[in-house]
């Protein structure tokens, strides 16, 4: 038997350290969790994507009664950039969360298992990596790609038996 290891490599920075688009990214992300529709959870979730060309779409969590009818903030504003923006790439993405008395977590959110896979199918996509910044106000999370979120990954190589 053979054993392996991954390792993740990641950086924690403070909002001053960012360059002034990861600012912007961050700021939209943030603001986006005002347009969040969580009245189960009241747990406020705000995406920003920016595209190659510099524009950013955002997205923010929609809850429904029906638990899994709703959808996350990531996939919502990736899809509406992939949507908007078929031909155009995704450079970098950016979380936020805050509680329903709007302040924000402490300790950056991760994405969750679904939105990490259309986070790497996007990557895929694009053939490119997307850089994520995951935002709390101790600290910024940053991963230069969504590979490092989820390194055993399910892709369209695999439907062909490739993978």
């Amino acid at each position: 038997m053979k054993i392996q290891t991954l390792q993740l490599t990641y950086r924690i920075a403070q909002e001053a350290e960012l360059s002034a688009e990861e600012q912007a990214l961050i700021a939209t992300a943030k603001e986006a969790t005002n347009r969040s529709y969580a009245p189960y959870s009241k747990f406020h979730v705000g995406a920003a994507v920016l595209l190659a060309d510099g524009a950013i779409v955002a997205g923010s969590n929609q809850e429904n009664a029906a638990y899994p009818s709703g959808t996350c903030a990531e996939r919502c504003a990736m899809f509406y950039a992939n949507s908007e923006h078929p031909d155009m790439g995704v450079k970098a993405i950016a979380v936020a969360a805050r509680l329903d008395n709007g302040e924000f977590l402490t300790a950056p959110i991760t994405p969750c298992g679904s939105c990490r896979q259309v986070l790497i199918e996007t990557e895929h996509r694009y053939g490119a990596p997307i850089r994520v910044l995951l935002y709390g106000t101790s600290g910024i999370y940053i991963l230069d790609s969504c590979v490092e979120l989820l390194p055993f990954q399910f892709y369209s190589e695999a439907l062909e038996g490739k993978g």
